[in-house]
């Protein structure tokens, strides 16, 4: 396949077809799509540099509850899915929304758990 049109499959992908593809790439050669993460050491005795802020979250979704229907329509207005794709989103759990601002995240997590959901910010 010519690497142009594989680009211009992907972008006609939805956000749930994309985080299957990624799922399915580091299966496939056991690799994380995940950024990496420095590990700060620091020596004995001396101090630690002061962590950076995080600005950016990913809300992931841990559990629907009892009420998928309510958890389902907020989805829907995190992402502007469609009800199929929302509720396959639902039900795969997961990350819903990546590199959100934290007050967004914080808002999120709180409709989704008003809805009954167990959500959180990464």
């Amino acid at each position: 396949m010519d690497i142009q049109k594989f680009i211009e499959e992907v972008k006609g992908m939805t956000v749930l077809e994309l985080n299957e593809f990624v799922k399915a790439l580091e299966a496939e050669f056991g690799v994380s799509a995940a950024a990496p993460v420095a590990v700060a050491g620091a020596a004995a005795g001396a101090a630690a540099p002061a962590e950076e802020e995080k600005t950016e979250f990913n809300l992931v979704l841990k559990d629907f509850g009892a009420n998928k229907i309510g958890v389902i329509k907020v989805v829907r207005e995190l992402t502007g899915l469609g009800l199929a794709d929302a509720k396959k989103m639902v039900e795969s759990l997961g990350t819903i929304k990546e590199n959100m601002p934290k007050a967004d995240a914080e808002a999120a997590v709180a409709k989704l758990k008003e809805a009954g959901a167990v959500a959180e910010m990464q």
